[in-house]
């Protein structure tokens, strides 16, 4: 069997999209293969998705209309230098794009902004326009009922012939039924038509345009190993990462956030990753485990949430005041995540490999301050008391791929793989509405020389379907779409040098 010549580089260069598309916000995969490389060895590489992400107003959504795609196309780079010091030591860098998102509304639908939108549900402001006419008109005596009556008709009340006409129609007011009605009937309308005149300039304060979110990270990790025989291999180190995007939300679907912007500065965190590694280099068997912890990024969001006046409504003013003055920064904590890669020979010029990612998202939640303090005054109506978050998940990630690579001559390798991934859980945000996927790869890799590679692949992904949720809906059953029958295409290229 020629499996001492069948290296780590060729069966792992041909999968640069390996991660590309997965639950929440992962996105790289964070692959240590090429620091597990022998000797000497530096890659570049860039990775391509094309999502096709449409689904339809459902649930709590009062109409059914379609919601065209609303994934972005994306592509992120990674890169990595790994240098054997000596027999038992061994220094690399890492550079990857780890979490992000990339997605966009369009055309008519519950998270596109358009003039039926209302601040709060259409029953609940029905609720609140109802009580507010019936409590300003209940709260008039007759003197005010009758002279808001005559100034409807011009009566100028300072002039004696006002007065005494305000004296007759109070009269009559108070004698008789017809009088009566007509004049609340009259009074009642103009209450109405002053009510409405405030709901129409409360409701313009709604946002414009459509819900969109781009979110970017960047992960650079030096890292130091030690090997104290052929077989074993123990590392560690240090990472840095930066996270930065914004975030609007925009539509029905989002109530009183209808408006609400998010501007997330580029800030910056550090954490760690460790790992082992296990090899026997005759028979092409490699097993590694590597943990990476979470990392925690202290932000002061920039928040616009023009809709606060609205809280007037709600008897809140004084709370609504209170946000508009406040600040004070958001801890956004990537998560922590395990990674386990196995390959073996199985027979001459052949291995099968396996890769096992977990991510722990059911403990991510992201809540900027404002959104925050306003979801604590709004919660109460939605059955969520203590508020809510912008974004969070319900269950941890699980992926798998699993695959075979070939070496077909001296200067030319591939592989195919298959892929699942679990999801971060169903209902899922608006934000990111798919649940897991299954997928199909190929990859080729072309040897010029012994140093050099240059490897290439593509993978299909049947994307899971899903009921889509704002976060004021979260951890219940409400959702306002489903999206279903969607896929993505990925692409990737690698270049590769062993010196």
């Amino acid at each position: 069997m020629k499996l001492k010549h069948l290296s780590t580089a060729m069966i792992l260069a041909t999968l640069p999209a390996t991660g590309v598309f997965a639950a929440a916000l992962d996105r790289s995969g964070q692959s240590m293969s090429a620091f597990l490389q022998p000797n000497n060895y530096f890659e570049a590489g860039i990775s391509v998705l094309d999502p096709d992400v449409a689904g339809k107003e459902a649930g709590t959504s009062a109409t059914r209309r379609d919601i065209g795609d609303m994934g972005n196309d994306y592509y992120f780079p990674n890169a990595a230098l790994k240098l054997q010091l000596n027999d038992k030591f061994s220094f690399g860098i890492l550079y990857d794009q780890p979490f992000g998102a990339d997605a966009e509304y369009s055309g008519k639908n519950v998270f596109v902004s358009d003039s039926t939108n209302t601040i709060l549900a259409p029953e609940r402001l029905d609720a609140i326009r109802t009580s507010t006419i019936d409590t300003t008109f209940n709260g008039l005596t007759a003197n005010q009922r009758v002279g808001a009556a005559l100034q409807a008709q011009g009566v100028d009340l300072s002039t004696p012939a006002g007065q005494a006409q305000f004296a007759a129609t109070l009269n009559a007011y108070n004698n008789d039924a017809t009088t009566k009605a007509v004049i609340d009937a009259g009074v009642k309308q103009g209450v109405a038509a002053k009510v409405d005149a405030g709901l129409a300039q409360v409701n313009g304060l709604l946002g414009k345009g459509a819900t969109k979110v781009k979110v970017d990270t960047q992960n650079l990790a030096m890292v130091f190993g030690f090997q104290p025989n052929q077989n074993w291999n123990f590392y560690a180190g240090g990472v840095y990462q930066t996270i930065k995007g914004n975030i609007n939300l925009r539509g029905q679907a989002y109530s009183i956030y209808n408006g609400y912007d998010a501007d997330i500065k580029e800030t910056g965190g550090a954490g760690w990753l460790a790992g082992f590694a296990y090899q026997i280099p005759e028979i092409a068997l490699k097993a590694s485990l590597t943990y990476r912890s979470e990392i925690d990024h202290d932000v002061n969001i920039r928040e616009n949430l023009p809709t606060l006046p609205a809280l007037s409504l709600l008897g809140q003013a004084a709370a609504g005041e209170a946000i508009k003055n406040s600040s004070a920064d958001t801890t956004i904590t990537t998560p922590q995540s395990v990674n386990f890669d196995f390959q073996t020979g199985i027979m001459a010029d052949t291995v099968a490999f396996a890769n096992i990612r977990w991510v722990n998202w059911k403990d991510f939640s992201v809540q900027p301050y404002k959104f925050g303090q306003l979801s604590k005054v709004v919660g109460p109506i939605v059955n969520r008391p203590n508020g809510f978050d912008l974004v969070s998940y319900a269950d941890d990630q699980w992926s798998v791929t699993t695959g075979v690579g070939r070496k077909l001559n001296d200067k030319w390798a591939g592989n195919v793989s298959v892929g699942w991934d679990s999801g971060a859980g169903d209902p899922i945000t608006t934000l990111g509405p798919t649940e897991g996927y299954w997928n199909v790869g190929l990859g080729l890799q072309y040897s010029p020389t012994p140093q050099t590679f240059i490897a290439g692949g593509v993978k299909y992904f049947w994307l899971g379907d899903a009921k889509a949720q704002t976060g004021a809906q979260a951890g219940g059953d409400e959702y306002v779409a489903e999206f279903s029958d969607n896929n993505a295409i990925a692409y990737g290229l690698k270049l590769g040098y062993k010196f």
